[in-house]
């Protein structure tokens, strides 16, 4: 299975793969471990800490200034 095809991939990995972004340079940008950013695109369940999804939704911003966090996690 191709790895941009994986059904288990995340609201917000599918918009990274979309967006044609990989998770090392979103990682970079964002200024989040790539642990993390792995965790972000891969577990539907993990809902990242205040401080995280800060740091993500300003990296996200940069490329689409619509996107919310509601967008891609259950908070």
């Amino acid at each position: 299975m191709l790895w941009w095809k994986n059904p288990k991939r995340s609201k917000f990995g599918k918009w990274l793969d979309s967006e044609g972004i990989q998770q090392t340079d979103f990682a970079t940008k964002s200024k989040v471990s790539r642990n993390t950013v792995w965790k972000l695109c891969n577990d539907k369940n993990y809902i990242p800490s205040a401080y995280i999804l800060k740091k993500v939704m300003n990296a996200v911003r940069k490329v689409d200034n619509n996107k919310h966090p509601k967008d891609f996690f259950d908070i």
